[in-house]
């Protein structure tokens, strides 16, 4: 698949090129990112230089697409439609992101993901979109419910990353479901 260009009302979303290797490298110094994704701790310049390596590749064979988020040419974050997988029924995916600390607070986050959401639901044809957070990630769960995400529930040790297994949180977005937040029990 050809990667594309999103743009919002103060983003522009585009795919991680070598130009942005030093700035991901930054970015991801913040221990926020990593206790809350699968981003590498300690990260390094190297982590940076597979990382947009492996998007390219992603892109191309169609499993995964990521943007870097920008707002006035700095990066602000990353956010992208990851295990993109064909079912017998239609096509689902998982959302993720984290966002830089400086832009944290500033709704970045719920920007970039509509447009990415509209994109998959659109461009991709996805009939599920499913998000999931170390149990206690409250900001990512507060982005998740304010895009509408619907909790579905606990997965006991489902989530892996280099510090080993988590409890998860679970929720998941159709393409016709309104989108208007709904009250979540851990929230």
């Amino acid at each position: 698949m050809d990667s594309v260009a999103l743009t919002t009302e103060r983003l522009v979303l585009r795919p991680p090129t070598e130009g942005d290797i030093d700035a991901i490298t930054v970015a991801c110094q913040d221990p926020e990112i990593g206790r809350w994704t699968t981003v590498p701790s300690p990260y390094a310049r190297e982590d940076a230089e597979e990382f947009v390596r492996l998007i390219a590749g992603w892109w191309a064979d169609g499993s995964e697409v990521v943007w870097a988020m920008y707002a006035d040419d700095l990066l602000v974050g990353m956010i992208g439609l990851h295990n993109i997988a064909d079912h017998f029924t239609g096509a689902a995916a998982e959302l993720g992101y984290w966002v830089t600390a400086d832009a944290r607070g500033r709704g970045y986050l719920t920007e970039a993901a509509r447009a990415v959401l509209d994109w998959g639901f659109g461009e991709l044809g996805l009939v599920r979109i499913r998000w999931q957070a170390v149990v206690g990630n409250i900001p990512s769960a507060r982005a998740a419910r304010a895009l509408g995400f619907r909790y579905e529930g606990l997965q006991r040790q489902a989530l892996t990353s280099p510090r080993g297994r988590d409890d998860g949180w679970m929720a998941a977005l159709l393409p016709d479901d309104d989108r208007t937040p709904v009250d979540w029990p851990v929230l």
